[in-house]
């Protein structure tokens, strides 16, 4: 690679891919009981279904940003070594993230005239950041410019399609995303909300399912209607909270139905599981629009 690629523990990037593409991951972090996690550090692998079974005991874990001091001293080692780097960040509709991270990436040009310093706000979370950054680093590796990688993510991550349900409303209440009403109705009649990220990176609810089952067709259903043709020939990301039998199901269907051979699964990311909670199941892909 011509140039140093860094994106955010929230891409949700298996370690084999950051191992492979020598990703930089600025980590977030979270927080429950005074004591404060990071989602990411190199060459540690997290215990996440711990995670995600003390949700389910009722465990509340509050999130932040990467820390500022950390970003900056990866940021300027890389540059320090002579290499360009491309920023590769959080949806700024979701996260205060990539705002905080760009901004250093703007100070850091002023000191370093001669190295390229560019950034791009994904509008896209969990894996669907994390698919545009494979598609960038596949871009590097068979030697895209730090330029053309840039264009390349600017030009097609509003093709970049988000859908997921969660299996609990009750995550999507504290975080404010549905009313305490909604969360109650819909836990007792079984109400399973299918979502979407927008073309401004927000969360935005779309249908509501009754019955889990059902929920994953319903993201199958919305993948027919825009996937990006070849549909066989793409590379279909999926991130779940620690429910690997429906994000198998979820896999089957898609073979099924599109005869599509390359997945890349992975269990969420501690940050965004803590507030969409055991059980999410999302799908990404690419496709004519959002």
């Amino acid at each position: 690679m011509q140039f140093e690629i860094v994106t955010d523990s929230s891409s949700n990037l298996t370690d084999e891919q950051i191992e492979e593409f020598g990703l930089h991951i600025l980590p977030l972090t979270f927080m429950s009981d005074g004591k404060q996690y990071q989602s990411y550090t190199k060459g540690e692998k997290s215990d996440l279904k711990l995670f995600f079974n003390l949700m389910r005991e009722g465990k509340v874990f509050t999130t932040s940003l990467p820390n500022i001091k950390q970003s900056e001293e990866t940021l300027r080692a890389i540059l320090d070594s002579g290499r360009d780097l491309l920023y590769i960040g959080f949806s700024s509709g979701l996260s205060g993230t990539y705002a905080a991270t760009a901004a250093l990436c703007e100070e850091l040009k002023g000191e370093y005239p001669d190295r390229k310093i560019l950034h791009v706000d994904t509008l896209a979370a969990a894996l669907g950041e994390g698919l545009l950054v494979y598609k960038a680093a596949c871009m590097a590796r068979d030697g895209a410019t730090i330029e053309e990688t840039h264009a390349w993510v600017e030009e097609h991550k509003l093709n970049l399609a988000h859908w997921f349900t969660v299996d609990d409303l009750v995550y999507l209440f504290r975080g404010g995303r549905v009313s305490r009403t909604s969360a109650w109705a819909g836990t007792l009649l079984k109400i399973k909300p299918v979502l979407h990220v927008d073309d401004e990176g927000h969360l935005i609810p779309m249908d509501k399912v009754r019955g889990r089952k059902k929920s994953i067709m319903d993201l199958v259903d919305h993948m027919e209607e825009t996937i990006a043709q070849p549909a066989a020939d793409q590379t279909v990301f999926i991130s779940h909270g620690d429910c690997e039998e429906d994000a198998q199901l979820l896999v089957d269907e898609i073979k099924k139905r599109f005869g599509c051979t390359d997945f890349c699964v992975n269990i969420l990311d501690p940050v965004i599981g803590a507030h969409a909670g055991p059980g999410t199941l999302a799908l990404f892909f690419m496709a004519d629009h959002r």
